[in-house]
């Protein structure tokens, strides 16, 4: 079972960046897929998640801005990322849950987003 993150990078505040998370081992329609960030000296926050039905939550500090897809014949999960700010700056992790469980149990490796002012 694998998470396999992309698409971070450095970028000017007022940007876009689009994360994708290709999923392996894994019945992937299954799972509520979970975008979290953590940045220095911070607790791991979830970002934005969409659900096995397609239903998406989203922290406030990204609502307007941030949008979580899912393509399940693809086995990815996307996170657009528009008007990006400073803040946002943090390592980007996707992790999975199994549809009857609480917990997210399996994580990508991370992928790094910098946002410049």
């Amino acid at each position: 079972v694998q998470l396999q993150a992309s698409g971070g990078g450095l970028v000017q505040a007022g940007g876009s960046l689009r994360l994708s998370c290709a999923a392996s081992g894994l019945t992937f329609s299954m799972y509520a897929m979970g975008w979290f960030r953590q940045a220095p000296g911070k607790q791991r926050e979830l970002v934005a998640a969409i659900h096995t039905g397609g239903t998406t939550n989203y922290v406030d500090s990204v609502k307007g801005r941030f949008t979580v897809s899912r393509v399940n014949a693809e086995n990815t999960v996307y996170l657009q990322m528009n008007n990006l700010k400073p803040e946002d700056t943090a390592v980007y992790y996707c992790g999975a849950r199994y549809v009857t469980t609480s917990r997210y149990a399996i994580w990508g490796q991370g992928t790094q987003v910098t946002v410049s002012s």
